[in-house]
């Protein structure tokens, strides 16, 4: 009997979908991107673009197309699937802003070029993972930003109404206030710039600033991280227990093949024995 041939098409797909999603067909676009970050910030230096610029404009040219066929590629091979992920469609994007036209009402975006590093995140899974855990850590950040907020709020009032008189410039309203406050909450020239020229004309200011560090710098900030860091480690188990699965299938996958290959060895070796019988 004469083997059916796969139709070419098919074989061409086939071979298409194992090279978009090689390893590395991924490292060849991550070494892009990484160039183009290159070309893009020499780009903004003057003496670089007096020396080389047609050169970096050719490999950003250059690099724009790459991304173009190989987003192409996937649009063509994955077709609704491509939208499916949220990283595709991110690509898309960024890809599609440096599309737009030099001149005209959008040539303003061009600027925008620069996020196509930014496509590093979907390429690297080490990225990738960091901005999962971000996004499932949005629901419990938003109530520790409420408190925050709340936080601010009292004390900007509190403030503008202690302090408002004689440091008009630093908490005269709550707008003012709050930026204040915000400061001090990053300790970027706290102490020098607002809090002890403050206590020079309030000397117990301090009982108020103090306890808003704490509250704030040294609790609610550090609310974030521990939030964060709680994100990482489920997803991080997560990923080992899919591993593990993974595995795990792989195994069985594997025993119930063996056991098949004993059985069919067994019976070819009864099927031997009963030929030679009928042969004798």
């Amino acid at each position: 009997m004469t083997e059916i041939s796969r139709p070419a098409p098919t074989r061409t797909v086939d071979l298409l979908r194992s090279i978009v999603e090689s390893r590395g067909f991924s490292l060849t676009i991550t070494a892009v991107i990484i160039i183009n970050a290159v070309t893009l910030g020499l780009e903004t230096s003057p003496r670089a673009m007096a020396v080389a610029g047609p050169y970096l404009l050719a490999i950003d040219s250059a690099a724009l197309w790459i991304f173009t066929i190989e987003l192409s590629l996937k649009l063509w091979l994955y077709r609704s699937r491509f939208f499916a992920d949220a990283w595709n469609v991110f690509d898309l994007a960024i890809v599609a802003i440096a599309w737009v036209p030099t001149a005209g009402p959008l040539s303003v975006l061009r600027a925008l070029r620069i996020m196509r590093v930014l496509r590093l995140i979907s390429v690297v899974p080490q990225m990738r993972n960091v901005v999962g855990a971000l996004f499932r850590a949005l629901p419990g950040m938003g109530s520790i930003v409420a408190v925050l907020g709340l936080i601010f709020y009292v004390a900007a009032v509190m403030a503008t109404k202690l302090f408002g008189a004689a440091f008009p410039d630093l908490f005269g309203n709550i707008g003012a206030s709050m930026y204040s406050l915000f400061q001090i909450m990053t300790l970027e020239s706290w102490s020098m710039g607002i809090v002890r020229p403050v206590m020079e004309v309030y000397p117990s200011a301090w009982l108020f600033f103090v306890p808003f560090i704490i509250a704030t710098t040294f609790t609610v900030l550090n609310l974030f991280i521990a939030l964060m860091v709680n994100s990482m480690q489920s997803l991080h188990a997560e990923t080992k227990d899919s591993v593990r699965e993974q595995a795990e299938i792989a195994h069985d996958e594997r025993l119930a093949l063996a056991r098949q290959v004993e059985e069919l060895t067994e019976e070819v070796r009864r099927m031997r024995l009963a030929l030679n019988k009928s042969l004798r």
